[in-house]
């Protein structure tokens, strides 16, 4: 009887071991179940599968990822700017710099510029090589006025390879490659 009292707390370790990681991959069926809907375009069943990834994990930024793609491409910009923080509150150093992109992307879609040149600035200061932060903090600066800022951006952006940038530069400013210092335009008059 003595040799017997061990056993029992051990077979409950093991049992708690076992039933935790028969658990553990369930997160990843449900995502993985969410991007497959995603790809053949059943955004809803995408979002509801992404969603039980999260509830399983509740720090798995892939899922928040994605489902804030789902929501941006549904134009539900409120709750893809809400997955894409999470992404960034997961902290995962892999996913900061692109959850701080998207979010940018999500908030200029929005209308929300100046949060957008916020986040695409994060992005950029996490990955100075990111092109399309650039474009599109180009794109948010000049809803917001600032031309040089956006001649500037997509200069970077287009240097970086960004086809677009550079077909806008070469339409617009077509000598953007010449190592020619920009002006910026004059400051409005004072109002008297």
């Amino acid at each position: 009887m003595k040799n017997s009292a061990p056993v029992f707390p051990i077979a409950l370790l093991l049992l708690f071991i076992f039933t935790s990681t028969a658990f553990a991959g369930q997160e990843n069926d449900y995502f993985d179940r969410g991007y497959e809907k995603h790809l053949q375009g059943d955004l809803k069943a995408a979002i509801k599968d992404y969603t039980k990834a999260i509830e399983k994990n509740p720090g798995f930024a892939m899922a928040y990822q994605m489902r804030g793609e789902v929501w941006q491409r549904m134009k539900v910009f409120d709750k893809a700017i809400n997955d894409f923080s999470m992404v960034i509150s997961c902290g995962e150093p892999h996913f900061l710099a692109v959850g701080y992109y998207n979010r940018g992307v999500a908030k200029n879609m929005a209308g929300d510029f100046s949060g957008a040149i916020s986040d695409f600035s994060a992005a950029l200061n996490l990955d100075g090589k990111m092109a399309a932060a650039f474009f599109h903090r180009g794109i948010a600066k000049g809803r917001t006025g600032d031309a040089f800022g956006r001649i500037e951006d997509f200069r970077a952006a287009a240097r970086l390879g960004e086809v677009n940038a550079e077909k806008w530069l070469n339409t617009y400013y077509p000598s953007w490659k010449q190592p020619v210092a920009i002006v910026p335009p004059p400051a409005p008059a004072p109002a008297n």
